[in-house]
C-alpha cells in the first residue's frame, strides 16, 4: 500500500499574469478610497435631493467598500502559515467575508425594496438635476474603480465579488441617470423609485451569487467545471488501474481545488508509478495540485471488502470498462 500527498499549491491558488499579492492590496486600497469619498458625497446629495435611488446606490457602494475592506483583511489572514489545529491556515477567511458580503447585499435589497415600493405609492418630490449630476459622476467613479480592481487577481472569490459589485454599481448609476433625466423632462417622480428597483434586482443577483458560491465551498462541493464522475472515469482508464473509489473533490479556497481517492492497481504493477501518473493527470488535465491518493494492489479481498465501503455516502466506484 502506498499513500501520498501532493501539496504543490503554487498553481492552484497563486496569482495569474504576474500580479503579486502586494499589488492586489494597493489596487484594492486605491479603489476603496475612491469609493468611500464618492459614497460620502452621494449620501449628502441623496438626502438633499430626497432621492431613494441615490441613497440605494450609496448603500450598495457601502457594501462594496465593506467587501473590499474584508478582502484586504482576508488577504492578510490567508497569508499566515498553517499552525496548530488550522492545518490549512486561514485560507478560507476570504470565503467567510464573501459570504458575509452576499448576505449583507440581500438584506439591504430587502430594505430598499420596501422603500422603493413605498415611494411608488406615495412619490416625494425629487430634484432631477441633482440626481442626474451625481449619477453621471458615479459612472465615472465606478469606471475608475472597476479598472483598478480588474487589474487585480480575479481568481479570488472576494476580488471577483468586489469586481462584480462595482460593475453592478456602474449599471445602477446609468439607471439612476436615466431616472434623473426622466424627472427633469417629464416630472415623473416615480422614475426614481423604478430605478431603485433596478438597483435592487442587480444587488439580489450579485448577493445570491456570492452566497451560492461561498456556500458550495463550505459544503465541500466540487468546484464548478469539475465533474467527479468524469474525473473518476478518466483515472480508472489509466494503465494498470483496476478501480477508483472514495473519490472526493472539493475546494479549500478560491482557486485551490483538492482531491483524494483510494485506487486499486493490478497485481504485480508498480503502485508508486501509477500514483505519479494519476497525480500528473489531475494536475495537467484538471489543474488539481493538492492531491492525496491511497494506492493498493487489487487483491480479491480488497475488491470484496471495499465494495460495501464504496456505497453511499462515499460515492460510486469507477472501474475500467
Amino acid at each position: 500500500m502506498t499513500g501520498a500527498h501532493d501539496h504543490d499549491g503554487g498553481g492552484g491558488h497563486g496569482h495569474t499574469h504576474g500580479v503579486s499579492a502586494d499589488s492586489d492590496k494597493r489596487l484594492l486600497t486605491a479603489a476603496l478610497a475612491l469609493i468611500l469619498a464618492f459614497m460620502a458625497g452621494e449620501i449628502v446629495v441623496g438626502v438633499l435631493a430626497r432621492s431613494i435611488a441615490l441613497i440605494s446606490d450609496a448603500a450598495h457602494m457601502l457594501t462594496d467598500a465593506a467587501s473590499i475592506a474584508l478582502a484586504l483583511v482576508a488577504m492578510r489572514l490567508a497569508a499566515r502559515p498553517p499552525r496548530g489545529g488550522y492545518t490549512y491556515g486561514l485560507t478560507r477567511a476570504e470565503i467567510l467575508s464573501a459570504q458575509a458580503n452576499g448576505i449583507t447585499l440581500l438584506v439591504l435589497s430587502a430594505w430598499l425594496t420596501y422603500e422603493a415600493v413605498r415611494r411608488l405609492i406615495h412619490p416625494p418630490e425629487v430634484t432631477g438635476g441633482m440626481v442626474l449630476g451625481t449619477a453621471l459622476a458615479g459612472v465615472v467613479i465606478n469606471l475608475g474603480a472597476s479598472w483598478l480592481i480588474g487589474r487585480a487577481n480575479r481568481d479570488s472569490l472576494n476580488v471577483e465579488g468586489v469586481f462584480q459589485h462595482i460593475v453592478t454599481d456602474l449599471y445602477a448609476f446609468i439607471a439612476t441617470a436615466v431616472a434623473g433625466l426622466v424627472v427633469i423632462l417629464t416630472g415623473f417622480g416615480r422614475a426614481d423609485a423604478i430605478a431603485s428597483l433596478i438597483v435592487v434586482a442587480l444587488m439580489v443577483k450579485a448577493g445570491a451569487g456570492l452566497v451560492r458560491d461561498s456556500g458550495r465551498i463550505f459544503l465541500e462541493a466540487a468546484p464548478a467545471g469539475l465533474s467527479p464522475e468524469r474525473i473518476g472515469q478518466a483515472l480508472a482508464r489509466r494503465p494498470h488501474v483496476v478501480e477508483v473509489h472514495d473519490l472526493h473533490i472539493w475546494q479549500i479556497t478560491s482557486g485551490m481545488p483538492a482531491a483524494s481517492a483510494h485506487v486499486l492497481v493490478a497485481l504485480g504493477e508498480d503502485c508508486h508509478a501509477v500514483r505519479h501518473d494519476l497525480e500528473h493527470v489531475l494536475e495537467q488535465d484538471y489543474q488539481i495540485h493538492h492531491t492525496t491518493l491511497q494506492v493498493d494492489h487489487a487483491s480479491e479481498q480488497l475488491l470484496t471488502i471495499e465494495r460495501r465501503h464504496c456505497d453511499d455516502p462515499h460515492g460510486p466506484a469507477h472501474r475500467r470498462n
